[in-house]
């Protein structure tokens, strides 16, 4: 039944298209390592591809032949204890800790990339899964889905009109209508009052007269 399993599912976070690898002296002080200590840096021991591949597992560091693809070293990269370690006198050089799988034999190994904009990059992508691997391990520290404190807390009101409601709107600045219209001359000779029903001494309802373009009649 094992043929039938499904293979591991590998995740490629980094590709390093040409690094060098370098025999490093052991660390005389405390304070770190130094590439120029390590020789002649345009001679390394070993040139290839670097790749950082995360599996279910964990992450690992491998550097592989170019061309076929066979392995050399290998790093697992472990957050809690790092296998990576930058060296103090320059940006593009890095200590790494390989583990030999079958006899678990350790050692430290130097490594370097032509460009800083590929050791930047080799950078970003162990920060990115160190970050994940944080908030994996660490739940209580990952932002969680509450409120927003922007947001008045309380019961929502329902703003909605019930059957047979009605509103009205006031529009300001727009100045009430006055009952009081103008007397206007009336056919009879009279002049209309304030509702222009009626003329000013008779009760005889008055005609307002005709629009200046409209054509009388004769």
């Amino acid at each position: 039944m094992d043929e039938f399993k499904e293979e591991e599912i590998e995740s490629i976070l980094y590709i390093g298209r040409e690094v060098s690898v370098y025999k490093i002296p052991p660390l005389k002080k405390n304070e770190g390592h130094r590439a120029q200590e390590w020789g002649d840096l345009g001679n390394p021991l070993w040139k290839g591809r670097l790749r950082i591949i995360e599996r279910s597992s964990g992450v690992s560091i491998q550097f592989e032949d170019s061309t076929t693809g066979v392995l050399f070293a290998k790093a697992d990269y472990d957050p809690a204890k790092p296998s990576v370690e930058a060296v103090l006198d320059s940006s593009r050089y890095f200590v790494v800790r390989v583990e030999d799988s079958g006899s678990g034999r350790r050692a430290y190994i130097g490594m370097g990339f032509l460009e800083r904009t590929d050791s930047f990059d080799f950078n970003v992508a162990l920060q990115d899964y160190t970050k994940r691997w944080r908030a994996r391990m660490n739940p209580s520290e990952a932002p969680s889905d509450q409120p927003s404190p922007h947001i008045p807390a309380g019961p929502k009101k329902d703003y909605t009109l019930k059957e047979g409601q009605t509103f009205s709107i006031s529009i300001p600045g727009r100045a009430k209508q006055s009952n009081t219209i103008p007397a206007t001359p009336s056919l009879l000779g009279g002049s209309s009052g304030g509702s222009g029903l009626s003329s000013g001494s008779g009760g005889i309802p008055a005609l307002l007269p005709p629009p200046p373009s409209a054509p009388r009649k004769r």
